[in-house]
């Protein structure tokens, strides 16, 4: 008989891939710039994602190291909605978009604007 021992997750997010080399194509041409992810509130069913691309940190951000070349920070506001997310970046026909695989939310609305978790 083994004994399996539990390791909580303690990641904030991961990327696909598809979602690094999208990033890091994005900040190529922009040395010292970083994503930063944070939430606001919108929507019919409460917060949506908002990605942005940044020169500083605000104080109580969060750091993720992708990658050597790709860091992202997380708001302190959006640690808790966004903890065990994974960013992905696909195609749907001609268009790119980012999607986010979290698995807190407990619904979204239709068109797929916001989100809400427990």
């Amino acid at each position: 008989m083994s004994v399996e021992t539990f390791v909580p997750s303690s990641s904030l997010i991961s990327m696909t891939e598809s979602a690094i080399h999208y990033f890091e194509t994005r900040l190529k041409d922009q040395p010292g710039k970083f994503i930063r992810l944070s939430t606001k509130q919108s929507g019919c069913t409460g917060y949506a994602y908002v990605l942005d691309s940044v020169d500083a940190l605000e104080d109580a951000d969060e750091v993720v190291d992708i990658n050597d070349n790709l860091k992202v920070a997380i708001a302190s506001n959006a640690l808790e909605l966004v903890r065990n997310t994974e960013i992905d970046y696909v195609k749907e026909g001609i268009n790119g978009i980012v999607k986010f695989n979290n698995p807190n939310v407990v619904n979204e609305c239709g068109c797929g604007e916001s989100f809400n978790v427990q």
